[in-house]
């Protein structure tokens, strides 16, 4: 099969304009073993990077007539596809864990200490402590896009932010925070 941008762009088309099977299967053969090695690189399960790839392969199934040849490679777009799945993925069960966190704490968690583990607890506090000593754009970004679930284009959007702007923005203060968190002790 070749790895020729040309030729999987062709097949792209094919998929977008005739619904075309084997394209589409020739595209899946080819880039979901990447896909999953990309996933499994970035930490992700193997049971998961294949719910993932199969999610992205069905995005893109459904989404063939978006893909422009023009702004991104089939190789660029897929990889964003399944980037951009593992992240919201990722989210989700950082939202879930902080709803068990306070649901087994009860209505007054703040004020009964024992009802959160301490190492949950521990960890809140030092997060929340390493956002504090962000600059305070920094942290304004990481509130928005982490604890607050919303997307790059969601913040561009409400705070009159070049999209290019808030995620290198966003990738500075990820970094910051991480060297915080991981100095805290």
């Amino acid at each position: 099969m070749p790895d020729d941008t040309r030729y999987w762009g062709e097949q792209m088309r094919s998929v977008a304009a005739r619904e075309d099977m084997d394209a589409f299967l020739s595209i899946h053969d080819h880039f979901a073993p990447r896909l999953k090695r990309y996933l499994l690189g970035h930490g992700v399960s193997s049971a998961h990077a294949d719910d993932l790839v199969q999610e992205a392969m069905l995005r893109v199934w459904r989404n063939a007539a978006s893909f422009d040849p023009a702004r991104a490679t089939l190789s660029t777009w897929l990889f964003r596809i399944a980037r951009n799945l593992q992240i919201d993925a990722h989210r989700r069960e950082a939202c879930r864990e902080t709803e068990t966190v306070f649901a087994e704490a009860g209505d007054d968690w703040a004020s009964d200490e024992d009802a959160v583990s301490p190492d949950a607890y521990a960890d809140h506090v030092g997060l929340d402590r390493a956002i504090r000593e962000l600059p305070a754009g920094q942290a304004r970004l990481i509130r928005m896009s982490y604890l607050e679930a919303r997307s790059h284009s969601e913040i561009a959007a409400e705070l009159g932010m070049p999209l290019g702007s808030v995620k290198s923005t966003l990738r500075r203060a990820f970094a910051r925070l991480k060297a915080g968190l991981g100095a805290a002790p």
